[in-house]
């Protein structure tokens, strides 16, 4: 055990402190990652229970105008009433299949005097960054569906001009209406027939992918444990190389120290004086 005492040393410990950071910044960015795989995950489930689901009254499926759960996305509303054309707007800076664009909001009025956002789909800018034409919203009373999505609310800096809104700020266009209208909530416009091809186009049905994210997650909880196995690795190198330096100054030192003269040879040359001094009587 004294070939590890120098992993006491205050070096070594800020050197498994650095580790331990190291491996708790892994394990959060991998639970960040799971995090999201799970919110994925219930995007898919969203999109299978509700897509094609059966239509509902909006009045049932939105009791309180002003609220929205987060499970009712791409939930399937039947509206009856007629379409607002004089109080149409545009939102600006919608991609739509790599190109930018405006997404057409057109208020709707139920049956029952309330007002319900609907987007009846994309359209293109033209040459001079306006929107381009666009087949108007059928005129008097009828019925239609639409998917549910939640409003998106404003974003600081970013203002209307004229028709043109920045955001689906639909309390903005509750004002704009100066009707009840439900404030938590719009209605994508569920589109068939002919006007499927025809401006304002639908947007694409949502993708059941739940993303990369577990692979994600995996790696970073393998960096985190690699952080250690590296912290051993190096540990045991600055092991050998202190061994490999010991064993080098003892050699050294063995090396340099004189040697002892073995007994048996002061008495050989004690003998051949005494000869001498006989050879000389």
């Amino acid at each position: 055990m004294s070939e590890w005492r120098f992993v006491l040393s205050r070096q070594w410990a800020g050197y498994l402190a650095l580790t331990v950071i190291f491996a708790i910044v892994c394990c959060a960015l991998g639970t960040w990652q799971l995090n999201r795989r799970a919110e994925a995950l219930a995007e898919v489930a969203r999109i299978d229970a509700n897509y094609d689901a059966d239509p509902v009254p909006v009045a049932e499926a939105l009791p309180d105008p002003a609220a929205f759960d987060v499970d009712q996305r791409w939930q399937v509303v039947a509206l009856s009433g007629e379409f607002l054309t004089d109080e149409e707007v545009v939102v600006r800076n919608r991609p739509f299949e790599g190109s930018s664009g405006f997404e057409v909001i057109t208020p709707f009025r139920l049956d029952d005097g309330t007002v319900f956002m609907v987007d009846r789909g994309w359209i293109p800018q033209n040459s001079e960054g306006r929107p381009s034409e666009a087949a108007p919203a059928p005129s008097g009373e009828v019925d239609v569906t639409a998917r549910l999505k939640a409003g998106e609310g404003g974003i600081a800096g970013r203002t209307s001009t004229g028709d043109e809104l920045a955001t689906i700020d639909l309390g903005e266009l509750a004002e704009r209406v100066g009707e009840p209208a439900y404030t938590g909530a719009y209605g994508v416009l569920v589109q068939s027939g002919a006007d499927v091809d025809e401006p304002p186009l639908a947007a694409a049905r949502p993708i059941r992918d739940e993303g990369p994210h577990l692979s994600y997650a995996l790696q970073w909880y393998v960096f985190a444990l690699l952080g250690f196995i590296g912290l051993a690795w190096a540990a045991n190198q600055e092991r050998k190389g202190l061994a490999e330096a010991s064993a080098a100054g003892e050699s050294t030192k063995a090396a340099t120290r004189e040697p002892r003269r073995p007994k048996r040879e002061k008495r050989d040359e004690d003998a051949d004086v005494e000869d001498g001094i006989l050879d000389r009587r």
